[in-house]
């Protein structure tokens, strides 16, 4: 509905957005695209401001992300596919009737195929590969099907996760919270923080990555990448 929120931490999995380590790939077929100039007026997508319940702050859309730029330009980015609009509405209606006063902030939602390909271009032979799907195969975000989404508090302060938003290290591996919680690289605190998030995207429908806690697929991978068209 309404932008914004406070930071309060200052400041992400070898599955990951990338699909690594996912065994043999499918392969796809094409599928038609959509320009993201033309998303307002399709009726399969939905835009973030009309999601009840739901904030947002599109880290891409400023400086405040790890390039340190804006990624999506003129580009209008705060979208969803209706199934994932729909999922994330259904997620935010269980955490307030579970937690009131906590609300989802939504990072990021669509991030079209071209961001996609400049990202990964500004990051070759870098770690951070890892984290971000080759274009060639494609993101979940570039079908409007992936939000990358954290929790506000009832002051308006984003609650401590233990890692910042695209923080590309293992301290943002959901994967490792058991091993994290015992060497102490994270609190109790900050994986039920973790906890809550999941419990309310699950509601919704979304599944959760091993190595990002706040990424979020709605749909399996395949079928996305199969039976939806991409965002150019």
């Amino acid at each position: 509905m309404t932008r914004g929120g406070g930071r309060r931490d200052g400041g992400p999995p070898f599955f990951s957005d990338a699909d690594a380590g996912c065994g043999k790939l499918t392969e796809l077929t094409p599928t038609p695209s959509i320009r993201c100039e033309h998303i307002a007026t399709h009726p399969d997508f939905r835009p973030l401001a009309g999601v009840r319940g739901v904030r947002f702050d599109l880290r891409y859309a400023g400086i405040n992300n790890f390039a340190g730029r804006v990624l999506y330009r003129d580009l209008d980015c705060a979208w969803l596919r209706r199934e994932a609009a729909d999922g994330l509405e259904a997620s935010a209606r269980w955490l307030e009737a579970q937690r009131p006063g906590y609300t989802l902030l939504v990072l990021d939602a669509l991030r079209p195929q071209r961001v996609q390909q400049a990202i990964w271009d500004d990051i070759a032979g870098t770690p951070a590969r890892a984290y971000f799907a080759d274009p060639g195969r494609g993101s979940i975000h570039s079908y409007g099907m992936a939000v990358d989404v954290t929790l506000l508090d009832p002051q308006g302060l984003e609650c401590d996760m233990g890692s910042g938003f695209d923080e590309m290290s293992l301290r943002s591996h959901p994967a490792m919270h058991a091993e994290h919680l015992a060497l102490g690289v994270l609190t109790a605190a900050q994986i039920t923080e973790r906890g809550w998030l999941h419990a309310a995207m699950v509601r919704g429908g979304f599944r959760g990555i091993p190595t990002e806690w706040w990424h979020f697929d709605h749909g399996d991978r395949d079928a996305v990448r199969r039976d939806l068209p991409r965002v150019e």
